[in-house]
């Protein structure tokens, strides 16, 4: 199967990756989209120097879905369409248990002629991110939910250790329902780790976010 997949820049997405990979998939392309109004990735708040790092230690090209909330399906199925001329036939996305997530992949995927795949759906939540840590990945905590999690939580790697925190304060482990978000740097479908730094904490209101910056 070649595939293109959903890629927010998380363990999730990464995690999909590397089942799709190691099962003998071809990822033909990335697909993340940009919210255009910050020039940084939806919900992950990941910037292009980033994403295109990400690609090119993947080595899979990247498809930038920039886009409007407006017209975020519409630039999404675009995207997808761009995917299957490069040769996919299937597009993952790293959801795992949230029925409205699983309809929309279901309906854009439809909509530009691609199978659905969902290579976590239904699987247990903790299980998920304990299998992420275990394969390798490595990931830093870089947006969360303040009415459940803290800043002590930003600009962490994730670990064993630091789910368990994450369970104590009343999140759920994986942070399926937005509690946190991460972006991976490095793991098994790495050619080399992603550089990076953390700085400034940006205050979003419902949420806060530690800015992530590429060291060349």
């Amino acid at each position: 199967m070649n595939f293109a997949i959903s890629y927010s820049g998380g363990k999730d997405s990464a995690l999909a990756l590397h089942r799709m990979v190691t099962s003998g998939h071809k990822p033909v392309a990335l697909i993340t989209t940009v919210n255009t109004l910050i020039n940084r990735s939806w919900s992950h708040g990941i910037d292009d120097e980033l994403l295109l790092a990400v690609s090119e230690s993947l080595k899979i090209p990247l498809i930038l879905c920039q886009c409007s909330a407006d017209g975020y399906e519409q630039a999404f199925v675009r995207s997808l369409e761009k995917a299957r001329e490069m040769g996919a036939d299937s597009c993952v996305f790293g959801d795992i248990d949230i029925d409205g997530h699983k309809a929309w992949d279901e309906e854009q995927c439809e909509k530009a002629g691609l199978n659905c795949i969902l290579p976590l759906w239904k699987q247990n939540r903790e299980a998920l991110v304990r299998e992420t840590l275990s394969v390798g990945f490595k990931a830093v905590i870089n947006v969360i939910d303040c009415s459940i999690l803290d800043d002590s939580f930003l600009g962490k790697d994730l670990s064993a250790a630091l789910v368990e925190k994450i369970k104590a304060a009343g999140a759920d482990p994986c942070g399926e329902n937005g509690e946190y978000h991460t972006f991976v740097y490095d793991g098994p479908v790495f050619s080399s780790p992603i550089s990076i730094q953390t700085e400034k904490i940006i205050d979003l209101g419902a949420y806060k976010a530690v800015d992530i910056v590429y060291k060349k």
